[in-house]
């Protein structure tokens, strides 16, 4: 029986098979140096297998006598080479998200379909390099973990278009996603800690010395922490994800690296100087009706069902708590057939927001001042205020941090300052009241950094069925710049 195969020496290689290694080993050179990455060399003497000498059989179904073989190992390869191609478009230039929340409403909506560029501030080396490719932190179904803990690498980011500008919606890793509770997902996991503990170990603060009061919230946190493992039931496993295996979050770059950023009933100012609101930003309001909203008015003033689920229970009138755009308010106002009164939702604040570990009194309207950290740059530290920056010295920058005797030590060393070794971000939502941001988890390191969306390729309202306004037509092919 003569044998099938493919083998042929390098002379019996056609001048089409040598131009064609040739160009795809050039083209993976320039990808190689473009990634600064040269150990992937190993695989070049696949690529001339492939295309000359052909020793291993990368085709040998071709030349099977099994129809069905053929036909199934066609589709097999094709699937094959597509998810491959996929993963690495994914992972160095262009992934899909969907926008899950309402975080960024009326700017970007909930059910928009983005494309998100990874070369506008340069892809990320993956940190965790063994993974199931084109999944998230958890396989779906099996419901188990989609990566392997070993080996971890540093990161590292290669040249991109460009960097974060003030203002840029950004899709980034969520920062405190480092720890999470299996049964409690949606929750952060410390903001947990912090109000179990609070209400396990209560402090009347006002009285304490600085150091007093870092280690009452020490205290209060390790309490919190142990409740949370020893109710395993309630809360689930306590689980550890790297960097890059974290849930994908998007928010507008208010803050950028050196400066100081406070907000001032409800307006946001760095350096000093007002950030522009968002022309479709929502600010939470206290709704008095005589009735309910109608329907064809929340369609035609893009009020959602989500909108509208704050209820207070009053016995005569119907009372919410809404978000609205300056559009809808105003809207509102004309309807006094309607409305009763429209009044200002009061802001929260509390031990929610960042830093948990710190009496600030701070409110999500009334918020710092705060200085965000910038690479090479030097924070003079105090108890009082080491608690905004222990997160990203300890945490982020994997350094050794202690507070004995009333002193600072960093990697076993006194100190009262300390240089910081990453440019950070303040990232918060345009639905001002209704965001889970920067106010409430802090600073989003460099390295959480994943991609800007450039455009709303499709726009899915889920309140509304598919031919009855599911599909937001005008939204389709939208360039999110465009989007202020």
């Amino acid at each position: 029986m003569k044998e099938l195969t493919n083998k042929h020496s390098i002379g019996q290689a056609s001048r089409k098979d040598w131009i064609k290694f040739i160009f795809w080993t050039l083209l993976y050179l320039i990808f190689l140096a473009w990634l600064e990455s040269w150990w992937g060399v190993i695989v070049i003497p696949l690529i001339f297998d492939a295309y000359i000498t052909r020793f291993i059989p990368w085709t040998w179904w071709r030349n099977s006598k099994n129809k069905q073989v053929r036909q199934i190992m066609s589709w097999v390869d094709a699937i094959v080479f597509a998810l491959i191609a996929m993963y690495f478009v994914n992972l160095y230039f262009f992934q899909n998200y969907v926008i899950p929340s309402s975080s960024l409403e009326k700017s970007m909506l909930t059910g928009d379909y983005l494309l998100v560029s990874k070369m506008s501030y340069g892809p990320r080396i993956p940190n965790t390099p063994v993974h199931m490719p084109l999944t998230a932190h958890t396989i779906p179904l099996l419901n188990i973990k989609s990566f392997v803990d070993w080996p971890q690498w540093d990161y590292r980011r290669v040249k991109g278009f460009g960097e974060v500008q003030q203002n840029d919606i950004v899709v980034f890793n969520y920062p405190s996603g480092d720890t999470v509770a299996t049964k409690v997902q949606e929750g952060d996991y410390y903001s947990m800690c912090y109000e179990i503990g609070e209400q396990l170990c209560p402090y009347d603060r006002e009285s304490l010395s600085p150091e007093q009061r870092f280690n009452s919230y020490k205290e209060q946190y390790e309490a919190g922490r142990n409740y949370i493992i020893d109710n395993a039931d309630k809360f689930g496993k306590i689980i550890s994800r790297p960097v890059d295996m974290r849930d994908n979050y998007v928010k507008r770059c208010v803050g950028m690296p050196g400066q100081w950023l406070k907000i001032r009933d409800g307006i946001i100012y760095t350096n000093n100087h007002p950030n522009k609101t968002p022309d479709m930003a929502q600010k939470s309001y206290i709704v008095t009706l005589r009735y309910d909203l109608p329907e064809d008015f929340c369609k035609e003033n893009n009020i959602t069902f989500e909108d509208r689920m704050d209820v207070i229970n009053n016995a005569t009138t119907i009372v919410r708590r809404m978000p609205l755009t300056k559009s809808a308010y105003y809207a509102l106002l004309k309807r006094t057939d309607l409305v009763i009164s429209i009044e200002p939702a009061p802001s929260t604040g509390g031990t929610a927001l960042y830093p948990h570990n710190m009496l600030t009194r701070w409110t999500c309207d009334n918020y710092g001042p705060i200085w965000i950290p910038k690479k090479g740059h030097t924070v003079q530290l105090s108890i009082a205020t080491l608690p905004i920056y222990q997160r990203p010295i300890e945490v982020y920058e994997h350094n050794q941090l202690e507070v004995r005797d009333g002193k600072i030590f960093i990697n076993g060393i006194e100190t009262n300052r300390y240089t910081f070794k990453m440019d950070y971000y303040w990232m918060m939502g345009d639905n001002r009241d209704y965001s889970a941001d920067s106010r409430f988890w802090g600073f989003v390191p460099e390295d959480h950094i994943v991609g800007k969306p450039i455009i709303v390729w499709m726009s899915l309202n889920k309140d509304y069925g598919w031919f009855d306004g599911k599909i937001r037509w005008d939204r389709f092919f939208r360039l999110v710049d465009n989007i202020k």
